[in-house]
């Protein structure tokens, strides 16, 4: 009994928030977020679910951590040398890529408002925004706006690539499917979307998102000239 409780005590004291949230991590990228239990995240750790609950309070806890552990890599990358405008359009490159390749991280960072994976966000950009020289009464609208649309835009694109997972189409020719149905459309009511189908079927999304970003920061640029 005494041998027992020792060896449970070892692998507690082995175990390590990091370690928890690592493993968490390659749960949520295999299986997704009903995939992510503590039964499931003790039998991958060889521990017992009471090991864990010492470390992470309950799975919305664990979630926010393991999600926050992604937005720390992504606003880690380097950065020395580069331009606020350039760490800018890096962060917002980075949030695209880890949502689409962790679309349980956009999901998560929903779920946990004004928490500290949100907050990682923010902070990053609005200090770049602050040395673009905005004014200060001007730096919260342009840090939202780039927030809002790095975060819709990469969310939006992750929720399409699972819709397209689930239903097992190919993107080529999911999107020539709707440029051709957009040309049926009739010239008189839809005369953008008819304008605009050639390039739908061979758009790049990330580069599109990009293009928004820039958008946005000569916005903020041309207020500065004002």
């Amino acid at each position: 009994m005494v041998k027992k409780a020792q060896s449970s005590a070892r692998r507690e004291e082995s175990l390590s928030r990091e370690s928890i949230v690592e493993a968490s991590i390659a749960l949520l990228d295999a299986k997704g977020e009903s995939g992510l239990t503590f039964r499931a995240l003790a039998d991958r750790l060889n521990t017992g679910p009471g090991a864990i609950y010492w470390h992470v309070a309950n799975k919305a806890d664990l979630l926010t951590a393991a999600c926050d552990a992604m937005i720390a890599r992504a606003m880690n990358a380097a950065q020395e040398g580069a331009t606020p405008r350039e760490i800018i359009r890096n962060v917002a490159l980075g949030m695209f890529d880890t949502i689409d390749e962790h679309p349980w991280v956009g999901s998560a960072l929903n779920r946990a408002p004004g928490q500290l994976p949100m907050v990682r966000i923010l902070e990053r950009l609005g200090q770049q925004v602050s040395s673009l020289g905005v004014a200060k009464d001007a730096q919260w609208q342009a840090t939202s706006a780039l927030l809002s649309y790095i975060l819709g835009v990469s969310g939006q694109n992750a929720a399409n690539a699972q819709i397209g997972r689930e239903q097992n189409y190919d993107r080529e020719t999911f999107l020539q499917t709707v440029a051709a149905s957009w040309l049926q459309l009739d010239a008189s009511e839809y005369p953008f979307a008819r304008s605009v189908a050639a390039q739908l079927s061979v758009h790049d999304d990330r580069a599109d998102f990009l293009a928004g970003i820039d958008l946005i920061l000569r916005g903020i640029e041309a207020q500065q000239a004002d």
